[in-house]
């Protein structure tokens, strides 16, 4: 199920290209972006863009530019850029019945405004997501937050998530996506979420946005490289002694 079929920014509204976030090299070449699969993964390394753009997706379709659904609303701190403005959202023919923006960044203060809130923890595992470790408070939102039917734009989720949990949490996308109408829109730099069976990778570079197989990717490459030769750490350590 797609939600949101396509995006482009509109260049010719742009006031200055020289300053940010028009300059990220991977934006100044982005044509339009299509998201015809239900899971979309953005990778690339920091500062390329990948987050830049999810953000201003997430606050053009509606969501709270500091995360949760479109019923939570509140500002900690005004950081995000104004690239939102610039955004042209092709919609589907479909309304999505549920939704959450999560982003590690400010995943604190989105906590701490549910506990603001009060009377809404019972869709969060039931407690406070302070009362529980970093990860465990990711894993119960996704867990028992995300309802299905819906738009989900994740920002780095692996961020508090050991291996094991990342594996839990791909498994619940990966279920929501298949068997329960959903489309996730996904930045991230782990190789187990990169990993997800039918997904589409746009890798995010100086040259542009590229579509990418798994294998394909610099994380994938990066990490099959140590996995393969663990003692390439200590190669690199030694190399300015």
């Amino acid at each position: 199920m797609r939600y949101i079929e396509s995006v482009q920014i509109m260049r010719k509204d742009i006031p200055n290209e020289d300053i940010y976030p028009f300059n990220i090299e991977s934006l100044k070449h982005m044509q339009n972006l299509d998201f015809d699969h239900d899971i979309t993964l953005f990778s690339g390394e920091n500062g390329s863009g990948k987050s830049t753009l999810i953000e201003a997706i997430a606050t053009a379709y509606g969501f709270n530019p500091e995360g949760g659904n479109k019923n939570i609303q509140f500002s900690t701190r005004n950081t995000h850029s104004d690239l939102y403005e610039y955004i042209r959202m092709n919609r589907g023919i479909h309304h999505a019945e549920d939704g959450f923006f999560l982003r590690a960044e400010s995943f604190y203060n989105m906590a701490s405004k549910i506990d603001e809130i009060g009377g809404i923890h019972q869709y969060y595992g039931g407690k406070s997501l302070h009362s529980v470790s970093h990860g465990e408070s990711f894993l119960n939102l996704v867990l028992n937050r995300f309802w299905g039917n819906g738009l989900y734009i994740l920002d780095e989720p692996e961020a508090a998530l050991s291996p094991t949990g990342q594996f839990t949490l791909l498994k619940k996308i990966y279920d929501l996506a298949n068997q329960e109408n959903s489309q996730f829109i996904i930045a991230t730099h782990s190789p187990i979420l990169l990993a997800c069976p039918h997904a589409k990778i746009y890798e995010f570079d100086e040259e542009g946005i590229h579509e990418k197989s798994y294998r394909d990717t610099m994380n994938f490459a990066l990490y099959h490289r140590f996995l393969n030769d663990p003692a390439m750490i200590q190669r690199i350590l030694e190399e300015d002694e």
